[in-house]
């Protein structure tokens, strides 16, 4: 292998390495490239796999020419540029084994090009266990790029969600998971926080929906389908009662009113999946301490029943409630977060990311329009853009987040108006002239402090952080304000 060529494969490891939502692989990509930064990703992509397999080809006609063997260490470089190669060339069949699997739900697509891509490996060299591992492998990254790349938006909070998101599923070194992790990830557990409406299920879903699963080469199938590996619950919708039985399940006759046996999220979950925990801040302590034990010792018992069940899924839980403030008042134990808490993700307001991008809001409403309508349109992108751009209070919250612009957008579609929630804070002006003519009473300022901080910072938890009061006090005065 030549300097030069061995420098290339060196190179082409450390992107396959790095994150793909990374400055540092996009910097990667352009150096070997040498195409310039505002290029779509697909083209480098494609500009680079023809290159690489330009350099593959040629050591290998060399090889075979000289009779001739590589050394370790460029054979090992060599095959990183080949696992490149395969990877980026059946991309868009995997991208459409994705969308076929969600069309058909619960059962495992047939993977029709399984075959040609188990066989270009082991023709590379790779023994049939490690081609069997690459292609599971190749079938995880390429889905956690598909439903990572869904999270739209251009703002710098959003590329560091999609950067979190990845890492979350990978680590940040894709050798050391390939290695070490990529049987063991039940062991790292996950903390979405986020206001309501900004969009942790599909955060969550993202992850629950891209774990390792291996490839079934008799059946010709995945050994599950992703849809089937990720389970969501909701723990505010079941009362106190009935949340152990919809966690952990009952035997028939535990309780009144149990007439048939009942199996709970936790034996429901394939171990390669995960349960996603919604509203995990809405749970009693002893909810909190019964899933501890779980996250512990990994078994649970159902109601009713003295045997031990086995958990091997993933635990993601979600809440919109600051975990700060609800563990300072004993609402959340610690020794509970402390299980949950491997990796913590904050997934940012809407405020926040059209402050950082304002043109953040077209990109947006692209997703969401074509998901109500069943197709593209930028006519109408543009159109409902530039109504809310021009209706909008001045400097508007958005206090429901994403969910809210999407029903902003069905008003909008059925009636061509919305009715914003809120009224526009007053300038700064008005409020230090109001503290300098002493024209506020105690509570007045509160509620004034409270609704401009809620304006920037747009949480009732951040709010209470700055203020040192608790997130109900925070929302009584903000709502005072707005109503006044």
């Amino acid at each position: 292998m030549e300097p030069s060529e061995k420098d290339f494969f060196s190179r082409i490891k450390k992107a396959i390495t790095l994150n793909p939502f990374s400055s540092q692989r996009l910097a990667v990509d352009l150096e070997l490239t040498g195409m310039s930064p505002g290029s779509p990703n697909e083209e480098i992509i494609k500009k680079l796999t023809h290159t690489v397999s330009g350099v593959i080809e040629r050591i290998n006609q060399r090889s075979r020419g000289q009779g001739k063997s590589l050394s370790a260490d460029n054979a090992e470089l060599l095959r990183y540029g080949m696992l490149f190669q395969v990877f980026h060339l059946y991309c868009d069949d995997y991208d459409q084994l994705i969308q076929q699997q969600v069309e058909r739900g619960k059962d495992s697509c047939k993977v029709t090009f399984a075959r040609e891509v188990l066989q270009r490996l082991t023709d590379y060299g790779f023994s049939k266990s490690e081609a069997l591992q690459s292609f599971a492998l190749f079938f995880q990254m390429r889905r956690a790029y598909f439903f990572i790349r869904n999270i739209a938006g251009e703002s710098q909070c959003v590329k560091e969600l999609r950067k979190s998101l990845w890492n979350n599923i990978f680590t940040s070194d894709l050798g050391l998971y390939d290695t070490y992790l990529w049987n063991r990830m039940e062991d790292f557990s996950t903390m979405l926080l986020g206001g309501t409406g900004t969009g942790k299920g599909m955060a969550a879903s993202a992850i629950g929906r891209s774990g390792f699963i291996p490839f079934d080469e008799i059946n010709g199938c995945f050994s599950e389908s992703f849809v089937k590996t990720f389970i969501t619950i909701n723990l505010s919708q079941f009362s106190e009662q009935l949340i152990e039985s919809e966690l952990f399940g009952h035997k028939k006759g535990a309780f009144t009113g149990a007439v048939d046996a009942h199996k709970g999220v936790f034996a429901r979950c394939s171990p390669h999946g995960a349960i996603f925990l919604d509203e995990i801040g809405d749970v009693s302590v002893p909810v909190q301490i019964k899933l501890l034990q779980v996250l512990q010792d990994r078994h649970f018992s159902p109601v009713g029943s003295h045997s031990a069940e086995r958990f091997q899924g993933r635990v993601i839980a979600a809440t919109n409630q600051s975990i700060k403030s609800i563990r300072k008042q004993g609402e959340f134990r610690d020794d509970f977060y402390y299980r949950l808490c491997s990796d913590i993700i904050e997934v940012p307001t809407l405020r926040r990311r059209l402050d950082e991008h304002p043109d953040e809001i077209f990109v947006i409403l692209s997703f969401i329009i074509k998901r109500i309508l069943g197709r593209s349109s930028q006519a109408l992108v543009q159109e409902i853009g530039e109504y809310i751009l021009t209706n909008q209070p001045q400097d508007y919250l958005w206090p429901g987040n994403v969910r809210e612009l999407e029903q902003c957008v069905r008003q909008i579609l059925l009636h061509w108006s919305y009715t914003w929630q809120q009224a526009p804070d007053e300038p700064v002006e008005y409020f230090s002239a109001a503290i300098e003519n002493g024209n506020l009473t105690a509570q007045q300022l509160l509620a004034h402090y409270c609704h401009h901080l809620y304006t920037k910072l747009g949480t009732y938890e951040a709010v209470g952080q700055v203020t040192e009061l608790d997130r109900r006090t925070v929302k009584k005065y903000v709502v005072h304000h707005q109503q006044r």
